[in-house]
């Protein structure tokens, strides 16, 4: 097979085993990906936000942050390196980028959107992938160079936009706390069940993508456009979806991202513009709902 032929993938046997963060050329894979890693754990994530793209929703312009920050995540496996990611993408990118994913190895786990009416519109890619870390960097690099994704990192903005918001509040409501990532305040809410992927523990580490996400993008006013996605257990689906929609918060797209994944989970998107505290009391209602871990 040609995935085996360029040693990107390896059989899940040998892939599931457990390997050592400083086993991996953590530095060959940021020379190869063209930016540094955030780093948690054994997990050395990458951000490759759409930051050329000028994307509107009613009436919104979306920044970056709030639904436009696609990822790769990087965590040691034996003999090499698993890899998660998601790709914001064009609907006229979808396929070459595919084309190059699936002629290295990489697997494509999911395509869809995670907005409704947004201008113009966007698609997120699912990837996945085992086997050499550097081969894997160079293989995503090449996929996404099928697009306009940009591959240089950006200088952080100085200053960075302000969130006028009152954060603490947000915290409050939420039950944890927020940060700052490029004027939108970001939660990060994790799942206390165990999570796992041909035998890896995907769980409680977030940055692979299996936290529940919710974004505020400040609109004025005391208000916000929100997004993100909640990750759920089949007997979640429901009763999130009621609670969403009862609070005035739209319901965008209901869908996989992994394949093999243990618990089977479902991912939810969702948008609203309203007034930010009254919006953070309606995800707390749907948070609720929720096997959510604390703190």
């Amino acid at each position: 097979m040609l995935a085996a032929a360029l040693g990107v993938v390896m059989g899940a046997a040998q892939f599931i085993a457990t390997a050592r963060a400083e086993d991996v050329n953590w530095q060959a894979i940021d020379q190869t990906l063209g930016r540094k890693a955030a780093v948690t754990d054994d997990v050395h994530r990458y951000g490759f936000p759409r930051s050329d793209l000028s994307v509107t929703l009613d009436g919104v312009a979306i920044k970056p942050a709030l639904a436009l920050g696609g990822w790769v995540a990087f965590k040691p496996a034996h003999g090499g390196a698993m890899v998660m990611g998601d790709l914001v993408l064009l609907e006229t990118e979808i396929n070459p980028v595919m084309v190059k994913m699936i002629a290295s190895g990489l697997e494509i786990t999911a395509v869809h959107n995670h907005l409704l009416r947004a201008s113009p519109a966007t698609f997120y890619m699912h990837v996945a992938g085992h086997g050499d870390p550097v081969k894997l960097a160079a293989a995503i690099h090449d996929a996404l160079a099928a697009s306009k994704t940009p591959l240089t990192a950006a200088a952080p903005a100085s200053p960075p936009p302000a969130v006028d918001l009152d954060t603490a509040k947000l915290d409050e409501i939420i039950g944890t706390k927020g940060q700052v990532n490029g004027g939108v305040y970001q939660f990060n809410v994790k799942r206390r069940d165990p999570i796992t992927q041909q035998g890896m523990a995907l769980t409680p580490v977030g940055p692979m993508g299996v936290a529940i996400g919710i974004n505020f993008q400040p609109s004025g006013g005391g208000k916000a456009a929100i997004t993100g996605d909640f990750v759920l257990s089949d007997n979640e689906v429901n009763p999130v979806i009621a609670a969403l929609l009862e609070n005035g918060i739209e319901v965008t797209a209901l869908h996989s991202h992994m394949l093999d994944e243990q618990p089977r989970l479902f991912f939810m998107h969702f948008w609203a513009n309203d007034d930010a505290i009254k919006l953070a009391k309606g995800l707390r209602a749907a948070l609720d709902k929720t096997a959510r871990a604390k703190g």
